[in-house]
């Protein structure tokens, strides 16, 4: 019996192709693999594909894109992925390695899982590997630059999805807030940092590393009321940015006396 070929999730970073790493970079150099990439639509260009071509790569003769549809509809997704998983198995029952193309980090709120969990449950033989990479909210605070956790800050990374209501509640428990996927309730989140007085901590950054990119920092943040903006936006708030700054401004003083 033939042994079945490998899907790999091929981690690329957010959209800077500088950020792809040194591994991603080695598999994607192979030309006996096949590329599939994910799109929300038909008519929508896959991010991760616009991410290899602006770094120059070529991809193998045969690759295609994975349609995965922006609905939180569970049946709507389930035929989406069981379609996806059914167009790459006759391609790793053949032997063939099958390389999936993932923006940021394939691990982290990516479609990556979703295919290669239905992969696993149609045909638990095929053996699944992840290359690791940088994922988008790590490159968003390289970017703004803040860190993005000092010491022992507590973190908590958020769909936005979860709503407002669910972000306020964990606004005194954690240091760092990541929410991720804000564009539905971008307006309602600007109106609660503004109530909340965690303007001065915030930065938004949409499409990070891409030629596009845009980032907006405190007050600035509150000209995007009412805009559109990307799916691939994330809101970073540093709730206790100015308690560590005043420290740190205690200390200094300290010394300087």
């Amino acid at each position: 019996m033939r042994k079945p070929g490998t899907l790999w999730g091929i981690s690329l970073g957010p959209g800077d192709p500088g950020l792809i790493t040194r591994a991603a970079w080695d598999a994607l150099q192979r030309r006996d693999t096949i590329w599939v990439y994910p799109a929300r639509s038909g008519k929508t260009p896959s991010y991760a594909f616009d991410i290899v071509q602006r770094a120059g790569l070529a991809p193998p003769a045969d690759h295609t894109q994975l349609l995965f549809p922006m609905t939180h509809d569970g049946e709507k997704l389930g035929r989406a992925w069981l379609k996806a998983a059914e167009t790459v198995l006759p391609w790793l029952n053949e032997g063939r390695d099958v390389l999936f193309l993932v923006e940021g980090d394939a691990s982290t709120y990516a479609t990556f899982g979703h295919l290669a969990r239905t992969v696993k449950a149609i045909s638990e033989e095929v053996p699944v590997q992840i290359i690791a990479g940088v994922n988008s909210f790590t490159a968003a605070c390289a970017q703004v630059p803040v860190p993005f956790s000092e010491q022992d800050d507590t973190v908590a990374i958020v769909p936005a999805a979860y709503g407002v209501s669910a972000v306020d509640r964990l606004l005194p428990d954690f240091d760092t807030l990541v929410l991720m996927k804000v564009k539905p309730i971008l307006d309602d989140l600007i109106d609660w940092m503004q109530r909340r007085g965690l303007l001065a901590g915030a930065h938004f950054i949409e499409r990070v590393g891409a030629p596009d990119e845009r980032r907006y920092s405190g007050n600035a943040i509150l000209e995007l009321r009412g805009t559109k903006v990307s799916y691939l936006s994330l809101l970073i708030i540093k709730h206790a940015h100015r308690i560590r700054g005043e420290r740190i401004k205690g200390c200094l003083k300290k010394e300087t006396v």
